[in-house]
């Protein structure tokens, strides 16, 4: 459904978007993640013809945001991070304006507006002016605002910045009732807020792709890999690391400092999925040592994104 080909974007001299090529299958939920910087938000701009890329191109459909960026955007709704919402209008004003806005009337107008109210929970609020609103609630005028024209294409710039755990969750399910039928296009730098919501994640650092995929195609990637920590009484510290780097399949083994002065704790590096515990019980066994910890840590969405950005 959208083509990104070669997409660039520089300011003067500084590139903030660099060379990005992306796919994107009508129906998905992609969330774009990335630190504060990375280029997210310049790259929805594009998406949604606001910003002209310095070269590239993107094509929704047929149509190019170089030749066609009104036939573009009449296909999205877009909420940037701050919605842009007129404080001193009751939220059925707002709503009722923007309608108008996109040529809706009469009963056309009252049933959009009715759906939209029910989808985005704004029954109870209708009477009030937006200023008196908290912020999640402005976020879901802001998403009745962009869904308005019922656009096949949803793109969301950090819609949950800001807000308490029980509204992040509330927009959540907002954004996910909306997939169900839309494609949606979401950027945030929450890892929990991606992995709960998307289908697909685009790992962005320093305005390129670093990583693209699911989650679990993600933490399932080559070069991936298992910690395990361990905790020794009576243990020297370099025959520990000796003899567990003598462990078939040990790929490093480096020393861990804080916690209990007494204990000797060292983090055990594995390729993969690779469960080395009873292999390296076994070799523990062997000594005198006294074994007081052996937690496994798989990789997480949140540790492969530390890896991939510092790597980046």
């Amino acid at each position: 459904m959208i083509h990104v080909e070669g997409l660039t974007k520089y300011y003067d001299a500084f590139c903030a978007v660099d060379n990005i090529n992306l796919d994107i299958r009508g129906g998905e939920i992609v969330g774009l993640l990335g630190p504060n910087g990375a280029g997210k938000t310049t790259t929805l701009r594009m998406l949604t013809g606001y910003f002209q890329p310095s070269s590239g191109d993107i094509r929704v459909k047929d149509y190019s945001i170089r030749q066609d960026s009104l036939k573009i955007k009449r296909l999205i709704g877009y909420l940037p991070e701050s919605a842009p919402l007129y404080s001193g209008m009751l939220v059925y004003d707002y709503l009722d304006h923007i309608a108008s806005v996109h040529g809706l009337s009469g009963e056309a107008k009252s049933k959009r507006i009715a759906q939209l109210v029910d989808m985005c929970g704004l029954r109870n609020i209708m009477h009030k002016t937006i200023a008196m609103l908290s912020k999640g609630l402005k976020q879901r005028v802001g998403l009745a605002h962009a869904m308005m024209s019922d656009p096949e294409i949803l793109v969301l710039d950090e819609p949950t910045s800001g807000l308490d755990p029980n509204q992040i969750v509330e927009i959540r399910e907002i954004i996910r009732k909306i997939g169900e039928q839309k494609t949606v296009i979401l950027s945030t730098h929450i890892l929990s807020e991606a992995e709960a919501t998307c289908d697909r994640i685009v790992i962005i650092n320093n305005g390129r792709i670093i990583a693209d995929g699911s989650t679990q195609q993600l933490t399932a990637g080559k070069g991936r890999k298992t910690q395990i920590q361990i905790g020794l009484l009576q243990a020297e510290p370099g025959a520990v690391c000796s003899l567990l780097r003598s462990v078939h399949g040990v790929k490093d083994v480096c020393l861990l400092s804080g916690g209990d002065p007494q204990l000797t704790r060292v983090q055990v590096t594995c390729p993969g999925d690779a469960d080395l515990r009873a292999d390296l019980y076994a070799a523990i066994k062997s000594t005198d040592w006294v074994l007081m910890e052996l937690n496994r840590e798989t990789q997480t969405l949140e540790t492969i994104f530390r890896e991939l950005t510092r790597e980046n």
